[in-house]
């Protein structure tokens, strides 16, 4: 386990893209937190550094999953039914690609071994990264 302090957006956003540096496929990341703890600024951070910095990352809420070259972007918020997971393409891009994964939770059962786990925290105005 290891743990972050950062004291801004701007330090949030460099400790991701050091961690996305880290990453090779494939690999699951499971980014936890509540609402505006900054699981999409991290996920985009690490998009940008691993596919350029002018690569336009939107949010997935409402399309649940976004691709780019070897990268799968997934918010699971708006997923009720575990069983929605087959036909989004999960499990192809956990075998395969760097995964990203918002709100988890419903697929935990389905996360492989060795599945990075982010956990995102307020911290004095900041935020406090768990990484296990």
């Amino acid at each position: 386990m290891k743990e972050y302090i950062l004291k801004d957006v701007t330090e949030l956003r460099d400790w991701a893209r050091n961690f996305a540096n880290t990453l090779t496929a494939p690999v699951v990341v499971a980014l936890n937190g509540d609402l505006g703890m900054g699981k999409s600024e991290i996920a985009r951070a690490i998009i940008q550094q691993l596919r350029g910095a002018d690569t336009v990352v939107p949010s997935p809420t409402f399309t649940i999953v976004q691709s780019y070259d070897g990268i799968s972007h997934f918010d699971l918020y708006r997923i009720e039914d575990a069983s929605e997971l087959s036909e989004l393409g999960l499990q192809h891009a956990m075998e395969n690609d760097i995964t990203l994964i918002e709100w988890p939770d419903i697929a935990e059962h389905l996360l492989p071994t060795g599945t990075i786990r982010v956990y995102i925290y307020e911290h004095n105005n900041g935020r406090k990264i768990i990484l296990k």
